[in-house]
């Protein structure tokens, strides 16, 4: 028998982890199955094509709810093609409700449910074994629902949980990690979460199971060895054990290749002071930490079960920062119970002003499974009947007001979470009452102007927004917002051209050049271009004049580990002044 596992990712830099462990944990007892990955940007057709040709007995697809829509519509017309195939769903999507699954796809022989390593081990062994006998055979397996040939749909016993010990290390089984290349490495060291936050299916197993460290420390040796770019932990609440949190800290601390970044997912205001010293003597750029806050309206947190002390979590989100060191990734989500608008402009004017290097503002998804899913008619929720089931309106939030969010997201994303605007958008603030009503009049601009729905350049984005301040201050201003934009501008990348409304520095050329002409004999500045001539670094670099004649020279061989942008120096009467 033929056994596929599908997976169908949200974008290609993503790689699907559970079928990787799927694939291997039955290779180790002997079972061998076949794996493809495509993503939710192929056509239908070719996904479908791509299969059928493979000639599979059975497929096993995993469900997420970016995919769902992806993998019905492929499970429906693989039956029309293949009618003797045994089509199979694991996953979140269909693990909270595989009865009305199976009873709406005919096509799908059964379920999956809850963790697949056991699960999937033990069914393709039975089509091993039986062939297409097996499906009389579906009794013996744990954790699935099944229709049988009569059609009937029956439950199993459910799946006892393995050790997480058990769950194969997947990146070392392939060479060179070939299938993993150029795309985000996940990594696994605990399942579950002793939090119960209502709107999250991790709330569901509050047992917290751990790798253990004789594992982890082996195996991020191997990402370490490596020298992969990124390595994304995806335990649901990384620090909740102290033990563990400090000892993979210590290890990827006492270990740092200088390039590895590693990512945890953390509740901050349970950071203690022995993790916070530690984090603070991390390599710029070696750890990034995702801060869900969700809301800072207490009626809204104690409502969504969660535990959160947004003042500790102020205290410690600076504390951290104050290293300057590591990157962090705040969230709000809109649509929660109890935060009506101007409670969530509070939310989000609290969360704004601690800074984070990363601002998603996201909106509730109500998630089969989950207790708001459960309370939803209570809360008078309305949502998408397809994935990704975002909330429409809620008792305290309408849809005029989650259109108008929606438009303040797409503004921090721009604006903010793009790092291109960092000098603009701090100056800006002072224009505004509030961080919110900068982003609310940025957006009701680009309303106004017809700017929504566009493909704009990042040049066309400087534009407007330049466009935008001066709609908003004095004259006497504007040059302080041109020369902060053109700080922005350079600080990325050397532009091959200037805005309309920069100023020429034609008339600094001789200037410019016998500078580099010094710079390339002196490297005052400049200490990484050795070898290179000044017409070379001049090309390379870049000097901006700004409305008060001051020099800045932006070196873009060295770089913040955190923000990417270049290192400047102010360049005043043949002294150097690194700039702040």
């Amino acid at each position: 028998m033929k056994i596929l596992l599908v997976a169908i990712n949200a974008k290609y830099i993503h790689s699907n982890l559970a079928v990787y462990c799927l694939k291997s944990y039955a290779a180790k007892r002997g079972i061998e199955v076949e794996l493809t990955e495509y993503t939710i940007n192929h056509r239908r057709d070719d996904i479908l094509m791509d299969i059928y040709q493979r000639k599979p007995d059975v497929v096993a697809f995993s469900c997420y709810i970016w995919n769902l829509e992806f993998v019905q519509d492929i499970a429906a017309d693989l039956y029309k093609v293949l009618p003797d195939l045994e089509i199979w769903g694991g996953g979140p999507e269909v693990s909270y409700d595989a009865e009305k699954f199976l009873a709406k796809h005919p096509e799908f022989r059964g379920i999956m449910k809850g963790e697949g390593e056991r699960t999937f081990c033990e069914l393709a062994g039975l089509y091993q074994i039986y062939g297409k006998e097996a499906v009389n055979k579906l009794d013996e397996c744990h954790g699935i629902v099944w229709r049988d040939p009569k059609g009937e749909i029956s439950q199993g016993l459910p799946q006892a949980p393995i050790s997480l010990d058990e769950v194969p290390f997947i990146y070392e089984e392939y060479e060179n990690m070939m299938p993993f290349e150029n795309r985000i490495l996940y990594y696994e060291t605990s399942r579950g979460c002793p939090f119960s936050c209502s709107y999250c299916l991790s709330s569901i197993d509050k047992r917290v199971r751990l790798r253990s460290m004789e594992l982890v420390e082996k195996e991020l040796q191997f990402f370490l060895d490596h020298k992969v770019p990124q390595v994304k932990f995806v335990d649901r609440t990384f620090n909740c054990n102290h033990r563990h949190s400090m000892a993979i800290w210590r290890y990827i601390k006492e270990h740092d290749n200088g390039i590895t970044n590693f990512h945890f997912e953390i509740a901050a205001d349970i950071l203690n002071e022995e993790e916070m010293d530690l984090l603070a003597t991390f390599r710029p750029g070696l750890a990034q930490l995702e801060i869900g806050v969700q809301s800072t309206n207490i009626q809204t947190i104690h409502e969504i079960d969660r535990v959160m002390d947004f003042d500790m979590v102020t205290q410690k989100v600076q504390r951290v920062a104050s290293a300057e060191n590591i990157h962090q990734h705040l969230d709000l989500i809109a649509g929660l119970p109890y935060e009506n608008l101007e409670s969530f402009k509070k939310s989000f004017n609290d969360v704004y002003r601690l800074r984070p290097q990363q601002f998603q503002l996201g909106f509730l998804k109500v998630l089969k499974g989950s207790k708001m899913y459960e309370k939803a008619g209570e809360y008078g929720i309305v949502y998408h009947t397809r994935p990704m089931y975002e909330v429409l309106s809620t008792n305290w939030l309408t849809y005029d007001e989650v259109i108008y969010l929606k438009g303040i997201e797409e503004m921090v994303e721009v604006y903010y979470n793009s790092c291109q605007f960092r000098c603009t958008m701090l100056a800006l603030e002072a224009e505004f009452d509030t961080p919110f009503a900068m982003y609310e009049a940025l957006a009701e601009y680009y309303e106004e102007n017809r700017l929504n729905g566009l493909k704009h350049s990042r040049m066309g984005r400087f534009d407007i927004l330049h466009d935008f301040i001066l709609s908003y201050v004095k004259k006497e201003h504007a040059p302080k917002y041109e020369d902060d934009l053109l700080m922005d501008l350079y600080l990325r990348e050397k532009s091959k051209s200037r805005p309309s409304w920069a100023a020429d520095l034609s008339g600094y050329k001789s200037e410019i050049q016998e500078f580099f002409r010094k710079e390339a004999e002196e490297k005052r500045y400049l200490k990484d271009y050795e070898g290179y001539s000044w017409k070379q670094i001049l090309n390379m670099t870049h000097v901006e004049v700004d409305s008060k004649g001051k020099w800045t020279l932006f070196d873009y061989k060295r770089r913040d580990p955190l923000t990417k942008d270049a290192k400047t120096y102010r360049i005043l009467e043949r002294k150097e002044e690194e700039r702040a």
